[in-house]
């Protein structure tokens, strides 16, 4: 069964591929997106789950996971071009602090092109589709798509970082013996670091791992992780909020232009890491559920089977 589900995974994954010939771009990596989308997935309640499966490409054989990346693959493209400055929020330096309304514009200035902007307006989306009982159409499946993403961006403190140095990008360092940048450290690295060495390269195990630590590890918070106030389906301010605090306490602390970061700074930073991707995956479920299934509780939808798997629970 299990692999059957990767090669039906991987095989979404290069029809997307082919199909729209572009480069990869890093945000999260495709490695976290992947991650994010399947701790996600097996905490979608069943009309969620169905709707989503209505809503996915066949090429996707209903999984969400398969296609969490897409927004990268497509943001190159000039279709696309208005995505672009989707992917982040950035605050001014030194400030540590997130205002939507002084931080949520793009290079232009122009109001809401920001992820957290990104993620209201296609939370929106999606759920005047569901209100409306609207035909399944190509916009509402990139809503899905773009949704799905963007939560996980988010989630990873240096979409909040500061704007002079474009969240971390501008900072070089040195990731062990190679050279790179701090954005790149927090996207990519860390993930890509700790599935080689403990997780035998399979974002499968990854996720798993993760889904047990959050019934285990973060068993006494994770309730409150998909609630948001005024009863909002999405509470991007609070995500932000969380990823600027997250960026100046353990992205940007030691971690000045030249310098070399190696196992302090992995070991110190990567539960950080862990949680971060939880969280993304919780709150994804959670808002996912709460558009596509009206009578879902209004908490984390988590709950551990004795096998210590995920199964989906009403």
């Amino acid at each position: 069964m299990m692999a059957a589900w990767i090669m039906a995974t991987a095989i979404g994954v290069i029809v997307l591929l082919l199909q729209f010939h572009v480069k990869q771009a890093v945000a999260w990596g495709a490695a976290g997106h992947l991650i994010t989308c399947l701790i996600a997935e097996p905490l979608l309640y069943e009309p969620a789950e169905n709707a989503i499966a209505k809503l996915l490409p066949e090429s996707a054989n209903g999984n969400l996971a398969s296609l969490c990346n897409w927004p990268d693959e497509v943001r190159w493209m000039s279709k696309y071009k208005w995505t672009r400055e989707l992917h982040w929020v950035n605050t001014p330096d030194q400030d540590c602090k997130y205002d939507y309304n002084r931080d949520c514009h793009d290079s232009l200035g122009r109001k809401d092109v920001c992820v957290a902007g990104a993620i209201n307006k296609f939370t929106q989306q999606l759920s005047d589709y569901t209100k409306n009982h609207t035909t399944k159409n190509q916009n509402t499946t990139e809503a899905l798509l773009f949704l799905a993403h963007f939560v996980g961006d988010i989630h990873q403190p240096l979409h909040a970082g500061f704007r002079s140095d474009g969240g971390g990008n501008n900072v070089s360092v040195h990731w062990y013996r190679r050279k790179t940048n701090l954005h790149n450290v927090w996207d990519t690295e860390f993930v890509e670091k700790a599935l080689k060495e403990k997780f035998n390269s399979d974002p499968t195990v990854m996720a798993d791992s993760i889904l047990n630590n959050i019934t285990d590890q973060w068993a006494s918070e994770v309730d409150s992780w998909g609630l948001c106030r005024n009863n909002k389906l999405a509470c991007p301010d609070t995500y932000a909020t969380e990823g600027i605090n997250l960026a100046c306490r353990w992205a940007y602390k030691g971690a000045t232009p030249g310098t070399t970061l190696g196992d302090s700074y992995y070991i110190s930073r990567f539960p950080i890491v862990e949680r971060s991707l939880a969280k993304g995956g919780v709150r994804l479920a959670a808002i996912l559920n709460g558009i596509f299934d009206p009578d879902a509780p209004q908490r984390s939808p988590v709950l551990l089977t004795p096998k210590g798997r995920h199964m989906n629970t009403p």
